[in-house]
């Protein structure tokens, strides 16, 4: 990784529709070896995918919910049953294994509180081992960043 590459990622986190024409003039290089370095980004798993970011509230997602979940036992027979579970849920947007007072930080979006309960209810609590669940519901984002500081 030198200072291109560096310079690549940062334009690309912030634009991934980029054409790489735009891309190596705002770097500095022809198309060919710009294209060539975005290739080896990707192939080394440094750029892993490419997304569109879709505003949650402008469908109709209103509901942001940090849920901490705690599990009866620690065994990675466990650990590998709730992460296998809770991937199949659409709602769960990111779950993290974690370590303190519980072992799993989720969060879930959904279009209301009623939706959210009918997750909670019919889908998480259904999933073996767990002996906790505590949410917290987001008033408003703050800071809400998918660039990483590079």
């Amino acid at each position: 990784m030198d200072t291109i590459d560096y310079k690549i990622l940062y334009i690309l986190q912030n634009d991934g529709r980029k054409s790489n024409s735009d891309l190596a003039e705002a770097i500095g290089l022809s198309p060919s070896p710009c294209l060539r370095r975005v290739k080896a980004l990707e192939e080394k798993g440094i750029i892993s995918r490419y997304v569109g970011i879709v505003d949650a509230k402008a469908l109709g997602f209103l509901i942001n919910a940090f849920v901490n979940v705690s599990l009866r036992s620690q065994e990675k027979s466990t650990l590998e049953a709730f992460q296998s579970q809770v991937s199949d849920y659409s709602e769960v947007m990111e779950c993290y294994l974690m370590t303190g007072s519980s072992d799993y930080l989720l969060r879930v979006v959904t279009r209301d509180l009623e939706h959210y309960e009918k997750f909670l209810v019919e889908k998480l609590t259904k999933i073996d081992g767990i002996a906790n669940i505590q949410t917290s519901f987001a008033l408003k984002p703050v800071i809400q960043r998918t660039e990483l500081p590079i």
